[in-house]
């Protein structure tokens, strides 16, 4: 997915033909942030399996959920030296390899449904490809798990309670911490792992999240209030070092791939589905209350991110994609306009 699915699509069992893997073993090491014994993670290792099966034998896939192999920024570094293979990354660790990839994700409130997210990644996805290859990656699929909403752990509903708070973003972007403490925010930088901690110490009252993720990893126990405001997808991809790729046995690798994409398609459903069902538990079970936005308030946000756009333009989202982003949106718009 600068962070991510019930029942897994049924993979086909392939038995290799005589002589048509290595008897060689192909072991890929796979680090995500996302829990353990989550959707995410079960279908992970059901695609494992598969590719086992479509290899005869040949591939083992070994998968670190939790973030137990570090950060995303720790885990592009394990995959630069070989000592993982793989990983499923939001665009904050894709961003990593080629910041072009933040122009799917760190544009808050430039999308106004996920139809449009669709579209704008079918047409950027190619272009963000071909430069995550140059640089040694090779995208196996893409996904998001639906929208980032605010939780805080006392009420957010306008952009001054939002600035009265200690806000968590992730480490490792300057850029970001310089231009959020412009705009008068108060950015905490820490990894993934030190969320809740940081929530139960004080450390800060604020966290950007999916409502599948918030609920799996108990974010909702100290922050209880959510902001119905869609603030932007929460894009990743699941990339392996093409080193690696090139690696696997030729005769397996084309129904690998397609395995890998039938996986990313079911994750990204499953996320979708399950972020509607998280905020219903959250709020039966566990008391969470979401502050709806009213129209006028909506607008209260949105005059200050697109104040923001230009700031982010060649410093989060290099220049070209930020660019692209913006007349895909407007070609798409017209056309949608024009078919009512």
């Amino acid at each position: 997915m600068n962070a991510p699915r019930k029942p897994f699509l049924t993979f086909a069992l392939l038995v290799a033909a005589p002589g048509l893997v290595s008897a060689a073993q192909h072991t890929i090491k796979l680090t995500t942030l996302a829990p353990r014994d989550s959707s995410y993670h079960r279908s992970l290792l059901k695609m494992g399996q598969a590719w086992k099966a479509a290899s005869g034998g040949a591939v083992d896939l070994i998968v670190y959920p939790g973030g137990i192999q570090g950060g995303e920024a720790a885990m592009v570094k394990r995959m630069r030296i070989n000592q993982v293979q793989a990983g499923l990354l939001t665009a904050v660790g894709l961003s990593d390899i080629e910041p072009g990839v933040a122009g799917l994700q760190d544009l808050p409130m430039m999308f106004r449904d996920l139809d449009e997210v669709e579209h704008v990644g079918g047409q950027l996805k190619p272009i963000l490809e071909k430069r995550l290859h140059a640089k040694g990656f090779t995208v196996l699929f893409w996904g998001d798990t639906g929208w980032v909403h605010y939780f805080s752990n006392r009420p957010i509903l306008r952009p001054s309670d939002l600035k009265a708070m200690k806000l968590f973003t992730w480490a490792g972007s300057t850029e970001q911490v310089d231009l959020m403490k412009s705009l008068g925010f108060h950015p905490v930088p820490l990894e993934t792992a030190d969320i809740l901690p940081g929530l139960q110490t004080g450390l800060f009252n604020a966290v950007p999240m999916p409502p599948s993720i918030a609920l799996a990893t108990q974010i909702y126990t100290e922050a209880r209030h959510m902001l119905g405001l869609n603030w932007a997808p929460l894009v990743g991809a699941l990339v392996v070092t093409t080193r690696s790729w090139a690696g696997m046995p030729s005769g397996a690798q084309a129904e690998m791939l397609n395995l890998a994409r039938e996986a990313g398609n079911e994750i990204k459903l499953a996320s979708r589905r399950e972020a509607d069902d998280a905020v219903r538990t959250m709020q039966e079970k566990w008391g969470l209350t979401v502050h709806k936005v009213t129209p006028e308030v909506e607008a209260e946000w949105r005059t200050l991110v697109e104040s923001v756009y230009p700031k982010i333009r060649g410093t989060l989202v290099p220049a070209d994609i930020f660019d692209e982003v913006r007349r895909v949106l407007q070609e798409y718009r017209s056309a949608r306009q024009g078919t009512k």
